[in-house]
């Protein structure tokens, strides 16, 4: 019996030295930080590398790639071609390739795709085709200037535009078509694309480059995968949605575990007239800036631009509809900070992010 305690006694503490000398490890491997701009705000990418190898310059490179295709404000991007077009664009496609593979038009296909898909998950509360709207309200490629005065038929005619099922694409390989119905419906993938373009960095990261310990973060949408440079989770901080808050007022701070992250609010993107705010957040169902007690919607999932994409639903559907989908949807976690009847602020979640990752797992 003694043999068995004393041999208990000798394995706890090898299961402990072991899980001490990879947390020792992991503190001594080198860390490499990179930032820059994108998509009108800021990039930080964060990195565990032995060789303290830089990916600046490929990493700036595939940003400006995704750029030229998914970017309302570059002319000659693939989208802005095809807003201007009068009715179809002819693209290369195969759908049967994967996201990121290196045939034309792939981030714009990959970025239309997933949308197309979320459009339906949400019964049109997430809609890309919102763009002419966006415009009109003063927030989009346009001339950034308040609408004085509502032309409330002018909304109702550009509502006639919107609609994912009034894209469709067509065919495949270099004869594949992308076909509006009507000429003037455009596309803005804001509400996705920067999500997207983390979730690229990070499969350059981990595919490509071998990368097992990294946080990249477009502009607050980030994914995180392994530990930080202290051997933990790599903690994230979900902004306080308050006007005039600092940039770096925190909510509350979560680990993030292997998952993205996403916010969207309506605090900071609005200007007011005659005493009314009006937010960046444009409904697809009202053709109007989405008012509601839903102060900021943060979303958990696999992958940042579904994450990215949700986030920005749920700031149009508001605090009931949205909770509801993100309770029955797998793979999905969502935060909502909302705003009470007696203007306090509350929170309300479908699992409480402080419990979703165990920093003991493996």
């Amino acid at each position: 019996m003694l043999k068995k305690i004393i041999f208990f006694f000798f394995a706890v503490l090898l299961i402990a030295s072991c899980a001490n000398d990879q947390a020792s490890q992991q503190k001594q491997l080198p860390y490499v930080s990179l930032q820059g701009e994108t998509m009108g705000t800021y990039y930080r990418v964060t990195y565990s590398d032995a060789e303290e190898r830089n990916f600046q310059s490929e990493i700036d490179e595939l940003l400006r790639i995704i750029n030229l295709e998914v970017s309302t404000y570059i002319d000659h991007s693939t989208i802005s071609t095809f807003n201007k077009s009068d009715g179809s664009l002819q693209m290369s496609y195969n759908p049967e390739s994967q996201q990121l593979d290196n045939y034309p038009n792939a981030h714009f296909l990959a970025n239309f795709n997933a949308a197309q898909k979320i459009y339906l998950k949400t019964n049109g509360y997430f809609d890309p085709t919102v763009m002419p709207l966006v415009n009109y309200w003063g927030f989009g490629y346009t001339e950034k200037k308040k609408v004085q005065n509502i032309d409330s038929i002018r909304v109702d005619s550009l509502l006639q535009l919107i609609g994912m099922d009034k894209i469709q694409l067509q065919g495949s390989g270099n004869d594949a078509q992308l076909i509006k119905n009507q000429t003037q419906l455009q596309l803005d993938f804001s509400a996705i694309a920067k999500g997207y373009a983390v979730d690229a960095i990070a499969h350059m990261l981990s595919q490509e480059k071998k990368v097992g310990n990294y946080l990249v973060d477009i502009g607050g949408e980030v994914v995180a995968k392994g530990k930080n440079s202290k051997g933990k989770l790599w903690t994230i901080g979900i902004n306080l949605p308050k006007e005039g808050a600092a940039i770096d007022a925190i909510q509350t701070a979560v680990p993030l575990k292997n998952m993205a992250l996403a916010t969207s609010g309506n605090y900071r993107n609005f200007y007011e007239v005659d005493g009314i705010k009006y937010s960046h957040t444009i409904s697809p169902k009202t053709g109007f800036p989405e008012r509601n007690t839903l102060l900021s919607a943060s979303v958990f999932a696999l992958d940042c631009m579904t994450a990215d994409a949700y986030a920005t639903a749920f700031m149009v559907m508001g605090l009931d509809k949205a909770f509801e989908l993100a309770s029955h949807t797998e793979g999905l976690e969502a935060y909502f900070i909302y705003s009470t009847d007696q203007g306090e602020m509350a929170v309300k979640y479908t699992t409480d992010p402080n419990s979703l990752f165990n920093e003991t797992e493996e």
